[in-house]
């Protein structure tokens, strides 16, 4: 008996290692202030839910043992029909339940407002994204370059996003800086983020968005702000510019895409893709309809 309780014992903790194991590289394992605060709050909810779950779990167990049929002691009431305290308890714990867990989201979910500003002495890095077919455009304003399916940002530095779609509705995520938020045509989203380590963490389109979906993945590389520097130096040295003709030919769907970079992008692109009105002289079509979707 004991034999099979130590291999019973050692299966639950093989169990337990494999699923803790498959946590790296998700909402689990954070490497920003934004994804700390967010996996904080799944925790205590989980907290809330176990402090009722587990009690209950108890009980019906224990209820079980006690009204068995070889338990003598046990009174057996086959007239019971109502009591007041049993009503109160089985409907005051579930509402107390859903009023923590509802506060804890309410007030978590309100101060990590995605347009709120990161709080840093640190100026903060501005991006501009674009979701394509089936791509991610990253746009540097302030640095003048532009990548594809790679986002470079120094470390410990708040990032601003805005984002925007080239047509079909998509949502950007970077599982371990937090905050998944939409991207629309003909409208900006915002989110601010933090990489408060350095590495190489994972971005996807966790909105499907058509046959390339699978393939709308990039990669964050999180870098020391002089690495940065000298990565923008060198992509303004090289690499072709994102002008209206370029534009044009990236929006065409694609993928799956290798990553590269622009050294230069024609001034206000963001906001014309977002007007969907290209420089006047540039006869550039910023999406494609369903149909033509189809066809590519």
């Amino acid at each position: 008996m004991k034999r099979f309780t130590d291999k019973v014992a050692l299966a639950i903790v093989l169990i337990g290692v494999a699923a803790l194991s498959a946590c790296t590289e998700g909402v689990l394992d954070p490497k920003g202030p934004i994804a700390a605060a967010e996996r904080q709050i799944l925790f205590n909810a989980l907290s809330i839910m176990l402090a009722i779950v587990i009690p209950t779990i108890l009980a019906t167990l224990g209820v079980a043992a006690w009204f068995r049929a070889s338990n003598r002691r046990a009174r057996y009431l086959p007239d019971f029909e109502y009591s007041g305290r049993l009503e109160v308890l089985v409907w005051s714990i579930p509402a107390m339940t859903v009023l923590l867990v509802g506060g804890v989201a309410w007030v978590g979910s309100r101060d990590l407002d995605p347009r709120k500003p990161i709080v840093s002495t640190v100026k903060p890095l501005n991006v501009e994204v674009v979701s394509l077919d089936w791509k991610w455009l990253f746009i540097y304003p302030e640095q003048g370059i532009a990548t594809v399916n790679q986002l470079t940002i120094p470390v410990g530095t708040p990032v601003n996003f805005e984002l925007t779609s080239s047509g079909v509705m998509n949502s950007f995520f970077v599982p371990q800086l937090g905050s998944q938020i939409y991207t629309m045509a003909g409208m900006v989203t915002r989110v601010h983020l933090q990489a408060d380590q350095p590495g190489i963490y994972r971005g996807l389109s966790a909105q499907y968005s058509g046959s390339g979906f699978a393939d709308m993945r990039f990669a964050v590389d999180v870098v020391p702000a002089e690495d940065f520097a000298r990565w923008a130096n060198a992509a303004r040295s090289s690499g072709p510019v994102l002008d209206g003709p370029a534009y044009g030919d990236l929006v065409k769907p694609s993928s799956p895409v290798a990553p590269f970079t622009y050294r230069a992008v024609a001034p206000e692109l963001f906001h014309n893709i977002v007007s969907s009105v290209m420089q006047p002289n540039v006869p550039v079509r910023l999406s494609y309809s369903a149909s033509q979707r189809e066809e590519k």
